[in-house]
């Protein structure tokens, strides 16, 4: 059930239940920063909250239906916090969009990102496929109890997902679950995985391309065939050692991926 209110004080209190929040929910939250497009935290024990600015992020009316759609569609308890002028504003450009809907918006990537340690690399070549953390934890496979992103305040269910970013975002990640503890320091010395670029025109196409309002995710799990375009890994980009930064591994992998996309290659290096 998704429920609109017109403003939230970030606290424990659900202002629905009158109760604690539970991991069972998650807030949209309009916003007129000029800080920021989109953050997303847990603040003063709220639950996970996602936060984007009306002022910055264009594609706001887009992302707020997108947002409904998928916690309709999984039957999430969601808060909407916005104003119901912007939320008919919202669903009127909206029209018959989905957000599974199987093909690119035009200001959507066409390029997915997804970085693993290298361990994990390994046995994802040997499974011919991503698969989501609680998939993994099923098959023990990871030791730990929880993700990383746990800390972070992710819902319990975001581990149902294979997730994609841009950017240093994935070494972030995978250095975060080296140490830990979260490092958001892209300039820390961490030791390097794998980056994969994914072709998400394909995936959309299939109909594996889900949007939240927030992130670009796949559920359950994605085979490497045929949707992997190419991996980064240190030696294949040109690095000296394994050990590099978030920062320089995530340019010069992305560097070296724009320079096959141009010379029109399409390797997949396992």
């Amino acid at each position: 059930m998704i429920y609109r209110i017109d403003e939230l004080f970030e606290n424990e209190i659900n202002p629905i239940t009158g109760h604690k929040y539970d991991s069972s929910w998650i807030i949209f939250m309009h916003t007129n920063s000029k800080d920021y497009q989109w953050m997303c935290a847990s603040n003063n024990r709220c639950a996970y909250t996602i936060k984007i600015s009306l002022l910055n992020c264009k594609d706001w009316k887009m992302a707020t239906c997108d947002f409904m759609g998928f916690c309709e569609a999984n039957n999430k308890n969601a808060i909407l916090v916005a104003a119901e002028k912007d939320l008919k504003a919202a669903k009127k450009y909206y029209g018959t969009h989905r957000y599974n809907e199987s093909f690119l918006r035009e200001n959507e990537p066409s390029v997915l990102v997804h970085s693993t340690p290298q361990s994990s690399w390994e046995r994802i070549k040997q499974d011919g496929m991503l698969k989501s953390w609680n998939i993994l934890k099923a098959e023990k496979a990871v030791a730990e109890k929880k993700p990383i992103g746990i800390k972070l305040g992710d819902p319990e269910d975001f581990s149902d997902y294979i997730m994609f970013g841009s950017g240093v975002t994935g070494e972030i990640v995978v250095n975060s679950k080296q140490q830990g503890k979260i490092i958001m320091d892209e300039n820390a010395e961490y030791i390097t995985g794998a980056r994969l670029y994914f072709d998400a025109k394909k995936i959309a196409q299939d109909g594996l391309l889900l949007r939240d309002g927030c992130h670009l995710k796949v559920k359950d799990q994605l085979p490497l065939e045929p949707y992997l375009l190419w991996t980064a890994t240190w030696d294949v980009i040109g690095l000296t050692s394994p050990v590099s930064t978030p920062k320089i591994f995530a340019e010069q992998a992305d560097r070296q991926f724009q320079i096959i996309t141009n010379n029109n290659l399409k390797t997949t290096i396992l």
